[in-house]
C-alpha cells in the first residue's frame, strides 16, 4: 500500500507543474533521487507519465487523460448537467462551470468555454481554493462542513481582492445565504468575474454549483447572469431529485 501512496504522490507532483525533473520529485517527496527515478520510470511504463526527450523532464501521460475523460463521462452529475450547461452558455455568452466540493477546495468537473473564457482561463486549473471562486463560496454557504474546512486551511491571497480572514469569510457566506447567489470579482484572477448558484438536495445542502464567468469589463451587472444561474441550478436540482425518487441516482 505504501508504494501506491507514493505513486499517487508522484502524480500529484506532476499535476502541479507542466513538467518536473527527477530532483524536483525527490525533493518534494523527501526520497532519494534513485527512488524518484524508479517511480517515474514505472509510471512511464504504464503510460501514466512520460519523459520529454527534449528536456529530460517528466509530465503526465496520455493514459491519465484517457482515465480522466472516462471518469468524467461516467459521472452522473455531469451527464445530467451538460444540456443545461450548454443552454446556459448560449444564453449568457460566458464560460460555464459545474463544480463540486473536495475538502477546502472546489473542483470544476465541467467547463464549457467561450472564446473570451479560453483566453482568460487558459492556465487555470480544475481545482481552486473555495474562498476565491463564486462556486466555492456558494457551496460553502450551504454546506457547513466545507465552510469549516476552508477556515481550518486558511485563506491564501491570490489577488488584492481575495478574502483573507475568517471574519470576512463568515460575512460573505451570510450574504450568500441571504441572496442565494455568490459572486467573485477579481478574487482568483484580477480580470475575472463570476456568479454562481447552488444545486441543492432535498435537505437544502449544496452538493454542486453552477457558475458563469468572464472578463470583468465584459461582464456587466449581475442581474441577468444571476437569474440565469439560479434558473439552471434549480432545474438541475429538480432533475436530480426526480432521478433519486425513481432510484436512478443517489
Amino acid at each position: 500500500m505504501q508504494s501506491v501512496y507514493t505513486a499517487v504522490d508522484v502524480l500529484e507532483c506532476l499535476m502541479r507543474d507542466e513538467e518536473v525533473g527527477v530532483s524536483d520529485v525527490a525533493r518534494r517527496l523527501g526520497v532519494a533521487k534513485s527512488t524518484a527515478h524508479r517511480l517515474l520510470t514505472t509510471l512511464c511504463a504504464r503510460d501514466l507519465a512520460e519523459r520529454n526527450p527534449d528536456t529530460g523532464r517528466y509530465r503526465l501521460g496520455m493514459r491519465l487523460f484517457e482515465l480522466g475523460q472516462m471518469a468524467s463521462d461516467r459521472f452522473p452529475l455531469r451527464r445530467a448537467a451538460l444540456p443545461l450547461l450548454e443552454e446556459l452558455r448560449q444564453a449568457s455568452g460566458h464560460t460555464v462551470h459545474l463544480s463540486v466540493a473536495d475538502g477546502a477546495d472546489v473542483v470544476f468537473v465541467e467547463r464549457l468555454h467561450t472564446l473570451a473564457g479560453i483566453r482568460l482561463m487558459a492556465d487555470s486549473g480544475r481545482r481552486m481554493p473555495t474562498h476565491v471562486t463564486s462556486g466555492g463560496k456558494v457551496l460553502a454557504a450551504f454546506d457547513p462542513a466545507m465552510a469549516q474546512a476552508r477556515r481550518q486551511a486558511g485563506f491564501p491571497r491570490m489577488t488584492e481582492r481575495t478574502i483573507t480572514s475568517a471574519a470576512d469569510w463568515d460575512r460573505t457566506l451570510a450574504d450568500v445565504r441571504r441572496s442565494g447567489i455568490a459572486v467573485s470579482i477579481g478574487e482568483s484572477h484580477p480580470q475575472l468575474t463570476s456568479v454562481a448558484a447552488p444545486v441543492r438536495n432535498a435537505r437544502g445542502r449544496a452538493f454542486a454549483a453552477i457558475s458563469v464567468a468572464g472578463p470583468s469589463p465584459e461582464f456587466g451587472d449581475f442581474g441577468r447572469p444571476s437569474r440565469l444561474v439560479l434558473t439552471a441550478a434549480a432545474k438541475l436540482s429538480h432533475t436530480l431529485a426526480g432521478r433519486v425518487s425513481r432510484g436512478l441516482a443517489s
